[in-house]
């Protein structure tokens, strides 16, 4: 099991935008993500929530450089968090050992780059399609039929474009990715069963300090610590092989503590 920790270099992000936005704030904060457990520091630029503000590739690409060259030269492994096709070739230039796309590579124009790469592929799912979350509805009760095409579709056109099957991370998305229903994200943490039999890929899951969750205990982004680690430890109890979170030490340290209770139930973390 692997644990993705959150860094947002950005102005807007929901829960801690322009905390990062210099440079050594952000470096300093990626090494602590890692001190703290994370096997892979998840670096983005421009925020995906419906708030947000564009940001162009050249000022994406400037955010990252620094902090991805730092984070390079101390040898944690990186993960650049971007649909933009300009930031994801220059991402894979610079030997990324992930690509993180919250439209799941949407754009046929970066698939001959993607395949001349070693980089694994983080294809997620969202009801958007393409761009940020947007405020739309979708019935929970029909979401795992859309996620599981979608999946199906979006692998048959990466792997004819000579992406490697094993390369993929399917993440189904959650809160506003998954629309504006609360119990949508409930009903697909429940299935990550399903998505792991029908397609036998690790699965990713990015919960922490979502809508959904501080919507059911009322608690603003920075005081979900608690029930974003219940629903990520749920995650992995379901079968999830990747989390990614803004505090990794926390899960972590539960993980460790149930697989003390139950070996046969917790996988070791990597």
């Amino acid at each position: 099991m692997k644990i993705f920790g959150i860094l947002n270099i950005t102005e807007d992000s929901f829960s801690d935008g322009g905390h990062y936005l210099a440079p050594g704030a952000a470096i300093a904060q990626a090494r602590r993500l890692a001190a703290d457990g994370a096997n892979v520091v998840d670096v983005g630029a421009a925020s995906s929530n419906p708030d947000a503000k564009a940001v162009a590739p050249d000022v994406e690409i400037a955010r990252l450089a620094p902090v991805v060259e730092a984070l390079r030269g101390d040898g944690i492994a990186v993960s650049v968090d971007s649909f933009s096709p300009e930031v994801q070739r220059w991402a894979l230039a610079r030997g990324v050992e992930y690509l993180n796309d919250v439209r799941g590579f949407p754009d046929p124009e970066i698939y001959p780059a993607l395949a001349a790469s070693s980089a694994k592929v983080v294809v997620m799912h969202s009801v958007q399609e393409r761009g940020p979350a947007t405020r739309v509805r979708v019935p929970a009760e029909i979401l795992m039929d859309r996620i599981l095409t979608f999946f199906e579709g979006r692998i048959a056109a990466l792997t004819a474009a000579g992406v490697e099957r094993p390369r993929f991370i399917l993440d189904p998305g959650m809160g506003l990715f998954l629309g504006t229903d609360r119990d949508a994200s409930f009903t697909v943490l429940r299935a990550i069963p399903e998505l792991k039999r029908a397609f036998e890929l690790p699965v990713l899951v990015s919960v922490s300090r979502k809508s959904f969750l501080r919507r059911l205990t009322g608690r603003a982004p920075v005081e979900a610590g608690a029930a974003s680690l219940a629903a990520e430890v749920f995650a992995v109890l379901r079968g999830a092989d990747c989390i990614r979170t803004h505090e990794p030490a926390p899960l972590k340290d539960a993980l460790g503590v149930w697989r003390a209770l139950e070996p046969e139930t917790v996988r070791n973390p990597a």
